[in-house]
């Protein structure tokens, strides 16, 4: 029973991993058709400031996951979209090689100015006895925030004027722009929001995994996997494909060890894409959220 109990918990941790790392990038693609290749780097950024904004600014460091990194990380976005994305929507290959050159550039940065090392914060939740198991207490709270940002992106779009607004405009901007909205804000407001959900999903990770400046590329991949393989609907697509290969990750992963799991992400990946071209959710949940 209490190895059932650590084999769930781990599927629901992989799944939740995989979530947090995925949604800002399931945003702008699900709505904006934009492949950030940077996305990465904008998580790492969100794991380093909350790192300096506890260890070196004595902040609380679940102010500086949850509200300090991912503000930062908007900002930064709302710079990069003002300056290059904007002039660079529907080129989809275009977007894809400055958002690449942006990567190395912040990699390049990283590495200058914290160095080539991990660098990582205590986490602040401590493990919890489950019969002759431990298991960390600070993953249960990574399931929790990736349950909380599912359910706040869905209310957002669903329930909000503003998302139904950035959802009109995404299907169709001269459309918005006729009702008087400024379909460029929207589009910069949009994409700043997936950057606060890579910021704050760094910042949540920091703790658990370290922060290091070549790190960003096993983030990238990983969550390109999982909202290609999803599809264009944002929600379903971001529950249903982390679902899935959580769950195959870690099941493989029990049966084999870790390298083997995470290979079977990918195979799970491929056979998924070759049946289901348009994702999981362009397949099962068309023109929903």
């Amino acid at each position: 029973m209490d190895l059932a109990v650590v084999v769930v918990y781990e599927i629901l941790y992989t799944i939740a991993f995989l979530a947090l790392i995925s949604a800002g990038l399931a945003v702008v693609f699900g709505m904006m058709r934009v492949v950030n290749l940077a996305h990465g780097e904008f998580i790492l950024l969100g794991g380093y400031t909350a790192i300096v904004a506890h260890n070196n600014l004595g902040i609380n460091l679940f102010v500086s996951m949850l509200v300090i990194a991912p503000v930062v990380v908007a900002v930064f976005g709302v710079v990069i979209e003002r300056l290059i994305v904007r002039f660079l929507y529907g080129r989809l290959i275009n977007t894809m090689l400055a958002t690449w050159g942006l990567s190395l550039a912040m990699i390049g940065s990283f590495s200058l100015i914290f160095g080539t090392t991990t660098t990582s914060v205590k986490a602040p939740i401590g493990s919890i006895s489950v019969g002759a198991f431990n298991i960390s207490g600070y993953n249960i709270f990574i399931i929790a925030s990736a349950i909380g940002v599912i359910a706040l992106i869905f209310a957002i779009l669903r329930f909000t004027r503003a998302g139904l607004v950035a959802r009109g405009a995404m299907q169709n901007a001269d459309m918005a722009t006729a009702f008087g909205y400024d379909a460029s804000r929207i589009y910069m407001a949009t994409f700043a929001a997936g950057a606060a959900l890579a910021g704050l999903a760094g910042g949540i990770l920091a703790p658990l995994v370290g922060i290091g400046p070549n790190a960003g590329s096993l983030y990238i991949a990983k969550a390109f996997i999982t909202v290609i393989s999803g599809g264009a609907s944002v929600v379903s697509g971001l529950i249903t494909s982390s679902g899935f290969f959580g769950f195959v990750t870690q099941i493989v992963t029990f049966l084999t060890n870790s390298v083997i799991g995470e290979l079977g992400l990918l195979v799970a990946a491929i056979i998924l894409l070759r049946l289901l071209p348009t994702g999981i959710s362009g397949r099962f949940f068309k023109n929903r959220l």
